[in-house]
């Protein structure tokens, strides 16, 4: 059968570690010199053309129609084929144009809902107490996953140098956590905005529970109608949404939305080699309209945008921990999940988490905090970054 020969002649490249391979027919091929790793079950064909044509939207929905198992790790297999050069993931034989995807408001509100307003019950699940869902700071190997969350949003505030009494901005403001924290430990007024109305709903109940109402304010907007201008602003987790075409004006805007020598946090997925930023299968079921930029591009951008950089810090190793995290949370509630989601809409989840936790190990992905000035770099900050550091274990970063 021509399907089975061209796979085999795939898979012999995918991956740079042994590994067995049982088809459809129930043949068993072992790839690779020594003992196997994983071994990836084929319950049924799948067609070589969507393959060619589709990658990973195809194994994609594959695995989460359990036509194809995988016996072993499931990050570790998944690291092994980005990191092979001759993967389907890498070779340009299998690569693809990714469709345009619009990023009007209307839609970039439908696309965070579709996310987000999966239920608020259903994130509580699986992540901490801080309901944070990006990338952890782990100071020390003692951090629990709530320190690590803690310290990642300390350490945002404490690089801006936010003085008690100053205006933050957080786009794209999630359940919270910066806002309270910036608010309550920092003195800081504090607003958010954001376009999922379950976020809206939790952070507004949130500031008359806690007495915060006239420090910290929500709204439930998208970030390019807002007129008032910050000293200071924060955005994590955010850029990847607004898409390739729209990364421009992003950073524009938030030129906009900062006072003169005002600072800004940007905290976003970013790739540190060229590629297409899009992933398909993700696009599809994840994230839609998502786009990671590479460095480059965002640097091109916010030169673009008269903003100046004061400080880059690449967080790769704690967003593929973090996500090692919530994969053994999720794992733990794995039958909660399956008895209100389904067992598809399970396998999807398991995948996205350890797929990404498989790019930024290997390297296919990073994460970038990227600190920015409105105006000559650094004009309000002290001469060296040791006031960061300073900061942190004065707060509390371990």
């Amino acid at each position: 059968m021509i399907d089975k020969a061209i796979y085999k002649q795939i898979l012999k490249s995918s991956f740079d570690a042994p590994i067995d391979v049982e088809f459809w027919d129930g043949e068993t091929v072992h790839f690779g010199e020594g003992e196997s790793i994983a071994k990836i079950i084929m319950h049924e064909l799948v067609p070589i053309k969507e393959i060619v044509a589709h990658a990973s939207l195809t194994f994609g929905e594959a695995y989460m129609d359990g036509k194809i198992e995988i016996q072993g790790n499931l990050q570790e297999l998944v690291t092994l084929a980005y990191r092979s050069q001759d993967s389907f993931f890498n070779n340009s034989k299998f690569s693809k144009l990714i469709p345009k995807h619009s990023h009007s408001e209307k839609v970039s509100k439908n696309d965070v809902q579709s996310h987000y307003d999966i239920g608020n019950d259903f994130y509580e699940m699986w992540l901490d107490k801080t309901m944070t869902y990006s990338c952890a700071y782990f100071a020390s190997d003692s951090d629990t996953l709530e320190d690590a969350q803690m310290n990642k949003v300390r350490h945002i505030l404490n690089k801006l140098h936010a003085q008690e009494g100053e205006t933050l901005l957080d786009i794209g403001c999630g359940w919270g956590t910066l806002l309270f924290t910036a608010a309550k430990e920092y003195g800081l007024k504090a607003t958010g905005v954001t376009l999922s109305q379950q976020q809206y709903d939790f952070v507004s109940d949130k500031i008359k529970a806690e007495g915060l109402t006239g420090q910290v304010t929500v709204y439930l907007e998208d970030y390019r109608e807002l007129k008032e201008q910050y000293d200071h602003v924060t955005s994590v987790g955010m850029f990847e949404h607004v898409g390739k075409e729209n990364l421009a004006a992003y950073f524009s805007k938030i030129d906009q939305l900062l006072v003169e020598n005002g600072t800004a946090l940007i905290h976003g997925i970013t790739g540190q080699h060229k590629g297409a930023g899009v992933d398909a299968w993700i696009n599809k079921y994840i994230f839609p309209g998502g786009y990671i930029p590479n460095l480059a591009e965002n640097i091109d951008h916010i030169m673009d945008a008269h903003l100046q950089v004061d400080d880059l810090e690449p967080l790769r190793r704690h967003y593929q921990k973090t996500l090692e995290i919530w994969t053994d949370n999720f794992h733990d509630v794995s039958e909660s999940v399956i008895s209100r989601y389904g067992e598809r809409f399970y396998r999807m989840w398991d995948l996205y988490l350890q797929a990404c936790a498989a790019s930024f190990e290997s390297g296919n992905i990073d994460v970038v905090q990227y600190l920015l000035t409105k105006g000559a770099s650094s004009t309000n900050l002290p001469m060296t970054r040791s006031y960061i550091y300073h900061a942190d274990v004065a707060s509390g970063v371990k």
